[in-house]
């Protein structure tokens, strides 16, 4: 320990900046714990301004790099809304509302495996707020009905987890967005920049290219039967044995009733309608000075929108949508369920863990502010990095940090303080232009994210998605790796490539589709259906 803390501190003053973030780095790669990682990262960032003291970088730590976190109403709201958001996608898992989806698309598909992999989509759509709470919903309830209708279970485990946190990342409202705009802040904090994150937010989504192009690639697989690599021998094994699977499922039938769909729609319209509505009613005026002009609710126009979600209403309506769903799903929860207490509790058990990794990023971000990390990456992004090469950059960094760490939350933690501050360093840029880098490096960063949840071994969505579904890890993993690896392909081709040369996201996003869809085409063979 000694030995570093000496290393660290004779090492170059411009250098030292990047070292909380080396060492955050590393110590999640080795370690695979992305809370102990940031934690370390944070702790070194404070050693260094202490100039190796360790007495007043423990005091600095706590009292200049964690406690003022706490006295921002967006990070507050931050942590509530998480929680809250947890127990919210408690009650509605438990309530059991949403299995009438998987069987209503059974009843009504003439094709039994493309019905249930239909079910299975919808749900995992419907089941938007949260990317654990949808991997164990649907998992869970599809596995079930796979046998009977010739689904392999390594099948069902790549569509629930190539849905689950895919969906969350793009979502307006789930319990990983209090978390991205953080992440959003703090690196534009780096640059000493006040900005509203839920507008970059909104920005970065069609330059996400990956979770966007993995989504569309979930909708040809079961269109098409697509099926590369290891997928094929599972699935027609299971597809000879698809009488014998009928058999099965009917025996391990629990009997238990679905729950009303619309005891769980009703919640989640609830939260939307008030997330909207909260956002453009208390948005609107909500940063008028006291005696200014105020402007009126109606006709609602494209300005007073992008005025009112650009407003620093933000927390207060984000904490408003929670309560307010919560209380209706608690107040629809079905009788003999369990308790409804009981369920919103243990939610918020369950993102008790990802907070904890949230107030750590903000430490590790609060330290590197502190050392200048924003202004060095600036720097040296500017000279050594052609500005169209950046976004490409970021995706590929962060999708070797997920897939190697496991963790979607601590690769945003480790990157969007770096990466936001390197747009920053390319003085050339005109205005138009820089916002474009800036929303298309968030979104890079988001997709290099997300791409670990989907095929690292170690990722909790990789193995929750697993035993869900009753398979291996290890096998879902050698399955679910094609699919990933081509959608991460044309999304750095056709999507982060052209969105370095200034190309518009959703231009981009076209491209990557027909590039994709092409491809799937050209490789599909036609498989018979069950009936035939």
């Amino acid at each position: 320990m000694i030995v570093g803390t000496v290393l660290l501190l004779i090492w170059p003053v411009g250098v030292r900046a990047l070292w909380p973030s080396l060492v955050a780095l590393t110590l999640v790669f080795l370690t695979r714990r992305a809370l102990l990682g940031l934690l370390v990262g944070a702790g070194v960032g404070a050693l260094l301004l202490a100039e190796g003291n360790p007495w007043q970088a423990t005091i600095s730590l706590a009292s200049d790099h964690l406690a003022p976190h706490f006295a921002s109403q967006w990070k507050l709201a931050a942590i509530a809304f998480t929680l809250i958001l947890g127990g919210f996608a408690g009650v509605i898992e438990r309530s059991g509302a949403l299995e009438g989806v998987v069987n209503g698309a059974l009843k009504r598909a003439r094709d039994p495996a493309r019905g249930l992999q239909g079910g299975v989509l919808g749900l995992g759509l419907v089941c938007f707020f949260d990317g654990l709470a949808n991997s164990l919903l649907v998992g869970r309830l599809s596995r079930h009905f796979a046998p009977k209708c010739g689904v392999s279970p390594v099948k069902l485990a790549y569509l629930t987890d190539s849905t689950s946190s895919t969906v969350a990342c793009v979502a307006f409202v789930s319990t990983w967005i209090a978390y991205q705009l953080s992440m959003i802040r703090d690196g534009f904090g780096l640059l000493g920049q006040e900005v509203n994150p839920y507008l970059y937010f909104v920005r970065s989504i069609p330059y996400n290219a990956y979770c966007w192009l993995t989504l569309l690639l979930v909708v040809l697989v079961i269109w098409r039967r697509y099926h590369p690599g290891p997928m094929a021998s599972y699935e027609d094994e299971v597809r000879r044995n698809a009488e014998d699977g009928r058999r099965q499922a009917e025996a391990s039938q629990t009997g238990q009733t679905p729950t009303a769909l619309w005891r769980g729609i009703v919640p989640l319209v609830v939260l939307l309608v008030t997330l909207f509505l909260g956002f453009y009613g208390f948005g609107l005026n909500w940063d008028t000075e006291p005696g200014g002009a105020t402007l009126s609710l109606l006709p609602v126009t494209a300005e007073k929108i992008a005025l009112s979600f650009g407003s620093n209403a933000g927390p207060f309506v984000m904490i408003l949508a929670a309560v307010v769903a919560t209380v209706i799903a608690l107040s629809v929860y079905p009788k003999g369920r369990g308790s409804a207490l009981a369920a919103f509790l243990s939610g918020v058990k369950n993102m008790v863990a990802p907070v904890f990794i949230l107030i750590a990023a903000w430490m590790l971000g609060s330290t590197l502010s502190a050392l200048g990390a924003g202004d060095l990456l600036s720097r040296l992004a500017s000279e050594n990095v052609p500005v169209f090469l950046l976004p490409l950059l970021i995706f590929v960094c962060g999708a070797l940090i997920s897939f190697s760490t496991g963790t979607s939350w601590g690769t945003m933690g480790i990157l969007m303080p770096l990466a936001i501050p390197m747009v920053a360093g390319y003085s050339g840029l005109d205005p138009v232009t820089q916002q474009a880098i800036y929303s298309a490096v968030i979104g890079a960063v988001f997709s290099g994210a997300v791409f670990g949840d989907h095929c690292s071994p170690i990722s909790d969505t990789t193995i929750v998605s697993s035993i869900a579904c009753g398979v291996e890890p290890a096998d879902h993993v050698r399955t679910q790796m094609p699919y990933a690896l081509l959608a991460a392909g044309v999304a750095a081709l056709a999507g982060f490539l052209p969105a370095g040369l200034g190309v518009p996201g959703w231009l981009g996003l076209l491209l990557g589709a027909l590039v994709l869809t092409s491809f799937v085409l050209w490789r599909t063979r036609r498989v018979p259906r069950l009936s035939d």
